[in-house]
Parts: structure tokens; C-alpha cells; sequence
């Protein structure tokens, strides 16, 4: 009895033993699936540079049959953002919770038909900030895109994956949407052409709305010709039009927002069209001045101090105007929906949804207005055959992950800029110029509302000689920047200043001219070149210039001094004696002034 009892116990005891055994063999079994599983994710993921979503072949509609000529973009390849609808697939907004929550699109978007039926091939959907809202690229639950340039930095979004699978080559353009920057601004933090056309020039049936106002579908290219090719089929353009001159007008005080200097920027462009025909003789102007002057309904939005730099508070102005328009229209089109399925977001677009969907307007119109009165002030300062240069971006790209106070100022600025073309509806081009201080320079041309020919063609036409004399700005060395906040025009002041130091006049007055050159709007180069022709003897040309340092600034009393010591050399005594009186008047214990002044009147008797 005993025997067989210990039997039975050895029995169970064995079986509870293989019960373990086998719970232990399984468990192993997954977590080896598990890991092999993540191992496969994470090298797709080096692969594709985290730049998609979903992968697939969508191919182009037959070729035609010869003697047909070939389809405009046959052979290429391109992606989209998660935000296009495509028959067959749940649209993902780049948000679990919105594919949880929705069906399959039971049409495909019109922008992609179209490419489809021009011949080119679709393989996949990419990564893009959740719900469209947001500059950086970031997204919590589908990864954030790698900026090849710059692997530790942020892409820059909305569509940060379409922007990367460019960049990276995986294909040879890519759709996107720009809503406040979702194009331009991951075109410039990943050194690719990104294009935002003229508001409603191309179709948004089938997209995802953020804000439809200022929603666009935008593509980015690696290179002239593509860009130009994707343009003619998405916009459909078959006209042939005439060529026009054109007249580039350089926004002297939005290029003092950024921090690249003007030698990679200004001086690349200038240098640039010296060699192609038909440009006209640029034009520099305080783009912040002109909007003050010509969009008066922005007035209410002004705060009293800002912390952007160089008088752009009106801009500023414009760009809270652009985000309270993007909030108001967000919140019309997704407040239910947010509201009942209270989505899992990332901190970024979770604060600008908050922000949104609790947000009241109290005077829409107004919103509006803005809007109609930007696109009539960049019409009036473009016209049909004048281009506008911006930098895309002021700062480099953030670092991922960075603290909410720093991004807060990032955003600032970069809406600043953003907002002149989704306010006005003017159709953009972001084209890279190679590196400063290993982050990426990028610069804008801005073309007027339904120019997008007009503007894809001047591409076509500078891109070459920009990419030449950008090469050539990049391998030239002025002077030790030791801080990097020095722009080329100040440094060949500070070598007109050394010249002068040590008397070298000619060179001094050659090396001021230079900088007049990078910036005709700053009073101290043309003041300083002024002392260097009054050591030269060259009079006329001292007052020339200080009459133009002056013009700029009223109340710079050297400039007084300088063209009252140059009149009185040229005999021109009575104007001479007004010019030292005024320097008085600005600086009443001024001895240089007193003497002149006594000295004159003892002169005129």
C-alpha cells in the first residue's frame, strides 16, 4: 500500500514537474519571438530611417501604348503622408486612436490618382505629426523619423516622414501637407526642396483636414527637375506661358532673425543671378514695415513688447493671428471627436489639441480679414514678376526631446516666418544652400497667389548657380567667428575698421563698400565709409553717404558731423552750419560740433 502511494505521489509530482517545464519552454518560445520580432522591427526601422508607416506597391495606371509619349513621372517612386485617403486602407492621422476609431477610405485621395495616372508608383505611407498639429516631426507612438543630417535633431513636421524618405532616397518625391510649415520647414532642417503651393491651386478632396483655410498638399524633392515635373502634374499646368523678367525683393529684416550669416544666404543669391539673364537688379526692403503699412486690421493683435528681435512684433502679430484661425477651424472640424475618444497624445500635440478644441473666438471676422489683406499686400509688393527671400527658418533644428521653454521660442520664430505664405496665400519654395556650422541653410522664394509656374520655372532656372555659389560661400573664411553670431557684413566692417585704424583709406572705404553690398540698410557702414572718403578728400562722396546713413537713421549725430565737415569743404557753408546746429540739437554738449558751429559763423560774417 505504502509502494503504491509513493508511486501515485511520484507520478503527480512528475507531472506537475512537465507542467512546469512546458510553461517554462513556452514562455521562452515568445520572449525569443518577442525579441526576434523587435530586432526586426528595429532594423526595419534603420532601414526605412523610421520614415513609414506602412509599406506597399500601389503601381501607376498602363502606360499608353507607343507612339504615345511617356507618362511625366514614369519610373518614379513616392510616398505620402498617413494623412491622404487611399481606398482599401484606414487613413491614420498619425494616431492609433484615429485608426481605432475609423473605417477603411472608400476613395482614394485626387492628388494621388493623379500621380498614379501620370505613372508614378506609390510605395507606402510615412510618419507625420499626431493629427497634423505640430513643426517638430515627433511622433509618440509610431517614432520619430531620422534627420540624416543631423541624427540627433528633430526632422521637423508636419510631414517629417515624407521630408526623411526623400532625403534619404528611399523615393524620388514625396507628398506632405503645410498647414503652418508641415512642407517647408522638414524641407529645410533635412536639405531637400520643399514646395507649398498657392492656397487651393491643388486639390485637398480626399486629405485629412487640420485647418482648411491653410491647409495645403505640399512635395518635397531632391532636385529641380522633379519638383518641377510633380508641380506640372499636381497643379496641371499645360499653359505655356511668355518669360518674364524677375525682380527678387531680399526681406533685409526677417534675414536678421536667423543666425546664418548673410555670406551663406543674401550674397549667395546676389552672386547667383549675376550670371543668368533676366533678373532685374535686387531690391531690399523691412518686409515688416511694408506689412504694418498695407494689413491694418493686424494693429489690434500687437502686444506692446515682444521678445522677437528687430522690430517684428508685427509679425508676431500675424503669426497668433495664424495660429487662433488654425485652433478655430481644428476645433470645428475634431472637437467630437476628441472630445469622446479622449486620444493618448504626445506632449506636443496634446498641448496644441488642448489649446484648440478650449479655445473661444470672440470676433472671427476679424481672423479672416487679416487674411484677405495679407494676400492683397504681397500682391501689391510682388506683382506679377517680383520673388520675396526669406530664410525658411530662423533657428537650426532642435534637439529631440528638447525642454518645452526652449521649443516655445523655436515655434515662435518659426511661425513668424511660416505665416507670411499661409496668411497670404502665396505659393513657397524652400531650397538648401549646404551647411553653416554643420546645420542645414536653407532659403525661401515666395512668388504671388496663383504664380506657381512663374515660381517652379525660376527654380529651375537659379537652382544650378545657387547650389555653385553656395559651395563657394561655404569654403570661404572672412575672418575668425569665434561666436557664430557675426554675419559677413559685419566682419568686412571690422576689416574696414582695421584699415582705417591703420590708415589704410582706400582699403578701408573698399572693404565698407563690400558690406554696403550684403546690407544696404545699416547707417554705421555707410557713416564709417563716409570717414574714410573725408580722409581720402573725396567730399561729394562723404556727403553722399552720410546723407543716405541719415535717411536711416535721423538721430545718428556722426552722420551730422561727418557731412557738415564735407559741406564746409566743398564750401557750402549755410548747409554745413544746419548740419552742426542739428548735431546740437541731438547732442547739446557735442564740442566738435560748438567749434564748428562758432568757427562757421565767424566765417559767413
Amino acid at each position: 500500500m505504502s509502494k503504491s502511494l509513493n508511486l501515485m505521489k511520484t507520478h503527480v509530482s512528475n507531472q506537475k514537474m512537465w507542467v512546469v517545464i512546458g510553461v517554462s519552454v513556452v514562455g521562452i518560445v515568445v520572449l525569443a519571438e518577442t525579441l526576434r520580432r523587435r530586432r526586426k522591427e528595429k532594423m526595419s526601422a534603420r532601414v526605412d530611417f523610421g520614415a513609414f508607416v506602412q509599406r506597399f506597391e500601389l503601381l501607376h495606371f498602363p502606360q499608353p501604348p507607343p507612339p504615345a509619349a511617356r507618362q511625366p513621372l514614369s519610373g518614379l517612386t513616392f510616398a505620402i503622408s498617413d494623412i491622404f485617403d487611399l481606398k482599401g486602407y484606414v487613413t491614420g492621422f498619425g494616431s492609433p486612436d484615429w485608426v481605432r476609431t475609423h473605417e477603411v477610405a472608400g476613395k482614394t485621395a485626387v492628388v494621388v490618382t493623379l500621380l498614379l495616372k501620370n505613372g508614378a508608383t506609390c510605395v507606402g505611407k510615412t510618419v507625420m505629426d499626431e493629427l497634423a498639429f505640430g513643426i517638430t516631426g515627433e511622433n509618440k507612438h509610431y517614432g520619430t523619423p531620422t534627420n540624416l543630417l543631423m541624427p540627433s535633431h528633430i526632422p521637423g513636421g508636419s510631414s517629417s516622414g515624407s521630408a526623411v524618405a526623400v532625403a534619404t532616397e528611399l523615393v524620388d518625391f514625396a507628398l506632405g501637407t503645410d498647414t503652418v510649415g508641415g512642407v517647408r520647414i522638414p524641407a529645410s532642417f533635412c536639405g531637400i526642396l520643399g514646395y507649398r503651393p498657392s492656397q487651393g491651386a491643388v486639390s485637398t478632396i480626399g486629405v485629412l483636414p487640420n485647418s482648411q483655410t491653410l491647409d495645403t498638399v505640399g512635395w518635397f524633392a531632391r532636385n529641380p527637375s522633379t519638383l518641377h515635373r510633380v508641380g506640372h502634374v499636381l497643379l496641371q499646368l499645360n499653359v505655356v506661358e511668355p518669360r518674364r523678367s524677375r525682380r527678387l525683393v531680399f526681406a533685409d529684416d526677417l534675414f536678421q532673425l536667423s543666425k546664418v550669416p548673410k555670406l551663406n544666404t543674401v550674397h549667395v543669391i546676389s552672386k547667383a543671378i549675376e550670371s543668368l539673364s533676366g533678373y532685374q537688379p535686387p531690391k531690399h526692403i523691412n518686409f515688416s514695415q511694408h506689412i504694418a503699412s498695407n494689413v491694418p486690421s493686424l494693429k489690434g493683435f500687437c502686444e506692446e513688447s515682444t521678445n522677437l528681435e528687430h522690430g517684428t512684433s508685427i509679425l508676431k502679430a500675424l503669426s497668433s493671428v495664424m495660429v487662433s484661425l488654425q485652433r478655430y477651424e481644428f476645433k470645428t472640424n475634431h472637437e467630437e471627436w476628441v472630445k469622446s475618444v479622449k486620444p493618448r497624445l504626445g506632449p506636443n500635440a496634446s498641448y496644441h489639441v488642448f489649446e484648440a478644441v478650449n479655445t473661444t473666438h470672440d470676433n472671427l471676422k476679424i481672423l479672416y480679414k487679416v487674411r484677405n489683406e495679407m494676400r492683397v499686400a504681397l500682391q501689391s509688393l510682388l506683382k506679377d514678376d517680383g520673388i520675396l527671400v526669406i530664410p525658411t527658418i530662423a533657428d537650426p533644428p532642435l534637439k529631440l526631446n528638447t525642454k518645452k521653454v526652449y521649443a516655445a521660442e523655436f515655434h515662435d520664430k518659426a511661425y513668424v516666418l511660416s505665416s507670411i505664405t499661409s496668411m497670404s496665400g502665396c505659393c513657397q519654395v524652400a531650397i538648401p544652400l549646404g551647411k553653416h556650422n554643420d546645420h542645414p541653410v536653407s532659403i525661401s522664394l515666395i512668388a504671388y497667389h496663383g504664380g506657381d509656374k512663374f515660381l517652379l520655372d525660376t527654380v529651375l532656372d537659379m537652382h544650378a548657380s545657387l547650389q555653385e555659389q553656395a559651395s563657394i560661400a561655404s569654403n570661404s573664411v572672412l575672418l575668425p567667428d569665434t561666436n557664430g553670431s557675426m554675419d559677413a557684413s559685419e566682419l568686412l566692417k571690422e576689416k574696414g575698421n582695421a584699415a582705417f585704424k591703420g590708415r589704410q583709406w582706400n582699403k578701408a572705404a573698399n572693404y565698407y563698400s563690400e558690406a554696403i553690398k550684403l546690407n544696404g540698410k545699416n547707417t554705421t557702414y555707410f557713416c564709417n565709409r563716409a570717414a574714410a572718403y573725408l580722409e581720402l578728400g573725396c567730399f561729394q562722396q562723404a556727403e553722399e553717404d552720410c546723407s543716405q546713413a541719415i535717411s536711416l537713421d535721423k538721430k545718428n549725430v556722426k552722420a551730422y558731423l561727418r557731412r557738415g565737415t564735407a559741406r564746409e569743404a566743398l564750401v557750402c557753408y549755410k548747409e554745413a552750419l544746419q548740419d552742426f546746429k542739428h548735431a546740437l540739437v541731438l547732442e547739446p554738449q557735442n564740442k566738435v560740433a560748438n567749434v564748428a558751429e562758432k568757427r562757421l559763423r565767424k566765417l559767413m560774417g
